[in-house]
């Protein structure tokens, strides 16, 4: 009898165990089970989000821009030409090809002419350095380079890095400074001219380099200028890309004629075009030329006359008028 019980009672737990276990499995399938919790995105977050990423893009957008312009600016007021076209023998002139300015591995930095002046030429104790202006090369000075010889003095002309023949590099106000030192002291040091004979003369942006170097050398023996750019940077700060950028802090060119032309001890000679009026009275005298504290000479050039003849004639006067050092 007490086998039977025990058997029943193991029977009885058992299916009692079964029966919590089959509990359990019905309590499972009602509750429902419990998943992830779904993430909540907040609208204004989501707008701060893109509002940012737009942002991002319009300022990465500007930032290139800026870069170009930082690096393409100079096309505004240089205009380089590589191909020298033609060359002082052109016109019968006598010359030397020359260069200096030689880098570490003994090339040239800068090409240039040497036209020495006749063994009767009036002034062949003056040398004149001519700078040309902002378009083309040295092919484009011919002209003028005849009729500085003409007048009766040594010439020196040469490119500026990045035109004709000379190294290429970028033009900038800077380099254009350190070309025409290189300049200077291939004169002085290579052709052995004193720097009191030296007379600078510049046209168009070149004659703004031409009173910058005049400025900074006092010993020279004066400086030629012809028709200077009074606003060369406007047409750099005018250009519509340069409203859209920090123009004045992404360009270091100046090109400040009236602070150069203060600055001037040395004589001056300064050529001015009359301009197509036919009016008697004379332009107003240029506000650079005005600044000059100096001994200085304006030359009216009318486009009705001869400008070799006019040029010639009030050339030889100042040379003739220049003291001797």
């Amino acid at each position: 009898m007490a086998g039977k019980k025990k058997g029943l009672e193991i029977g009885s737990r058992g299916s009692a165990r079964g029966g919590d276990k089959a509990g359990a499995g019905r309590r499972a399938q009602a509750e429902p089970r419990e998943g992830p919790t779904p993430v909540q995105v907040s609208g204004r977050w989501l707008l701060g989000a893109v509002a940012l990423t737009i942002g991002a893009a319009v300022f990465c957008a500007w930032a290139a821009l800026c870069l170009l312009f930082w690096q393409g600016n100079w096309q505004l007021l240089y205009h380089p030409a590589a191909a020298v076209k033609r060359t002082p023998a052109s016109v019968g002139l006598a010359f030397d090809a020359v260069g200096f300015a030689a880098t570490d591995a003994g090339r040239p930095r800068l090409a240039g002419w040497w036209i020495a002046a006749a063994p009767d030429a009036p002034f062949i104790r003056l040398t004149v350095l001519f700078l040309h202006g902002q378009d083309g090369n040295l092919g484009d000075t011919v002209d003028a380079l005849a009729r500085l010889h003409a007048a009766g003095v040594n010439v020196l002309a040469f490119d500026y890095r990045g035109y004709g023949q000379s190294q290429f590099v970028r033009p900038s106000e800077a380099h254009w400074r350190q070309d025409a030192e290189w300049a200077i002291e291939y004169l002085t040091g290579t052709r052995h001219v004193a720097p009191g004979a030296i007379v600078l003369d510049g046209t168009g942006l070149g004659a703004n380099l031409a009173l910058e170097e005049a400025a900074a050398h006092p010993e020279l023996a004066g400086v030629i200028v012809e028709s200077p750019l009074a606003d060369p940077m406007n047409a750099i700060f005018s250009d519509a890309r340069a409203r859209m950028v920090p123009a004045h802090l992404l360009v270091r060119d100046r090109n400040d004629l009236n602070a150069a032309a203060a600055e001037v001890r040395v004589p001056v000679l300064w050529f001015a075009q009359e301009g197509p009026s036919s009016a008697a009275i004379l332009p107003k005298q240029p506000e650079a030329y005005e600044t000059i504290a100096g001994r200085k000479m304006l030359v009216w050039l009318s486009p009705s006359g001869d400008l070799n003849k006019q040029v010639a004639h009030a050339l030889a006067r100042w040379l003739d008028e220049l003291p001797v050092r």
